[in-house]
C-alpha cells in the first residue's frame, strides 16, 4: 500500500453520533413513548473491503433497552502491514436519537478505552490508555444533536441514517464527534434519491465532511445495507 492509499485508509477508519441537553434522570422521566422512536430493531454483519480486498468484519445490533435504545458493534480489522485490532463501541440513546452515553474499548498490542457521558450540551470524556493515567476532557457542542462516528464502527452510520429527517429532506448539518481521536467537526447529510448498485435498488444518503464524501445505501425500511467511500476505494457491505 502506498502513502496515498494509507492516508485514504486511515481517513476512512478515523472518519465519520448525538448529544442531549438533559441529565440521565431527566431523560428517563421525559422519554418519549416507544412508538415515537426514530429507531427500528436491527442486527447484522458487515464485511469491510479496501480496494476489493477484505480487511475486516463488524457485527452489530440496535435494540430497545428500557425507555431508550442501545446500539452496539464489534469490529475485527486487519489493515495492511499493521497488527490486528478489535474495537467495540456501545451507545445508549434516547428514542429521538439523542445519546445518553458512549463507551469504546480497543484491543491491539495495548488495551485502550473511554467512557463518555452526554448532558447539557456537553460531552464529558474519560480516556483510559494502557500504561497512562486517565485523561479527562469536556467538549461543548451547543446543540442536543451531535453525530458520534467512531473509528471502524460502521453501525453508527445506521444510527445516523435514522436520525436524518427523511420527511424534511434536503441538506441537514450536524456537529460530529470522533471519540477515539477526541476530534469534533461538522457533517452534512442529504438524500441522494433512489440509486442502483450491484443490481439492487437503494435509498441513498450522502454524508459529506471537509475531508471526504461517504454514500450510505439503505433498503426501503432505511436499514443500512452498504457504505461506499469512493475516494478511498472502500466498501462496507452487509452480509
Amino acid at each position: 500500500m502506498n502513502t496515498k492509499q494509507e492516508k485514504h485508509f486511515y481517513i476512512l477508519i478515523a472518519s465519520l453520533f448525538l448529544c442531549t441537553t438533559l441529565t440521565l434522570a431527566a431523560q428517563k422521566k421525559a422519554a418519549p413513548t416507544a412508538g415515537l422512536s426514530v429507531f427500528a430493531q436491527d442486527k447484522g454483519k458487515f464485511t469491510i473491503q479496501l480496494e476489493g480486498h477484505t480487511v475486516g468484519h463488524e457485527e452489530f445490533e440496535i435494540a430497545p433497552a428500557g425507555g431508550g435504545w442501545t446500539a452496539r458493534g464489534t469490529t475485527d480489522i486487519k489493515a495492511p502491514d499493521s497488527a490486528p485490532t478489535q474495537i467495540t463501541g456501545t451507545l445508549t440513546l434516547q428514542p429521538d436519537g439523542a445519546p445518553i452515553s458512549y463507551e469504546w474499548i480497543s484491543h491491539t498490542d495495548k488495551t485502550n478505552g473511554a467512557h463518555i457521558l452526554f448532558a447539557n450540551g456537553i460531552a464529558k470524556i474519560t480516556l483510559e490508555m494502557q500504561g497512562a493515567r486517565p485523561f479527562e476532557q469536556d467538549m461543548s457542542f451547543g446543540t442536543p444533536l451531535v453525530a458520534v462516528l467512531d473509528n471502524n464502527l460502521y453501525y453508527q452510520y445506521a444510527v445516523l441514517a435514522r436520525v436524518y429527517d427523511w420527511a424534511k429532506g434536503g441538506s441537514q448539518n450536524f456537529p460530529v464527534l470522533i471519540p477515539q481521536e477526541l476530534t469534533p467537526g461538522t457533517i452534512s447529510l442529504e438524500s441522494a434519491g433512489s440509486q442502483s448498485l450491484a443490481g439492487k435498488s437503494y435509498d441513498a444518503l450522502r454524508v459529506v465532511t471537509s475531508d471526504l464524501e461517504v454514500i450510505l445505501y439503505l433498503d426501503s425500511n432505511h436499514r443500512l445495507m452498504r457504505v461506499e467511500v469512493p475516494s478511498a476505494k472502500a466498501s462496507i457491505v452487509r452480509d
